[in-house]
């Protein structure tokens, strides 16, 4: 699966055997579903941009804030004595236990690339 960005979406590029063309849908946004479609990577690629501009506009002319595809914040649930040992290794290291996680997670997302 490819992915596609534009004014800070992001978006799916998938293909259809069935239609013979490509799609997608712009990632995390809740409760909002901006699709789109194309025959080749540049009509898909045009087809995104369209589809986000058209939300934005969208929204500006109903006067609602567009959903952010993210917010940043991540709520996670994990056995305390995980908790306990992140806070610990944190503290040891003279970070916050956030900066310790994101750093974490960055590690490991380089090691998956």
């Amino acid at each position: 699966m490819g992915k596609l960005k534009y004014k800070g979406y992001s978006g799916t590029v998938e293909y259809s055997p069935e239609d013979n063309c490509l799609f997608g849908k712009v990632l995390g946004l809740k409760g909002t579903l901006i699709s789109y479609e194309g025959n080749s990577i540049e009509e898909i690629k045009k087809d995104f941009e369209q589809a986000v501009d058209d939300y934005l506009e969208s929204c500006r002319e109903r006067g609602i804030e567009p959903a952010k595809p993210y917010s940043g914040r991540l709520v996670l649930r994990m056995p305390s004595e995980l908790h306990e040992d992140i806070a610990e290794t944190a503290a040891s290291i003279g970070t916050t236990i956030n900066d310790f996680v994101i750093r974490s997670i960055k590690n490991e997302l380089r090691l998956a690339h």
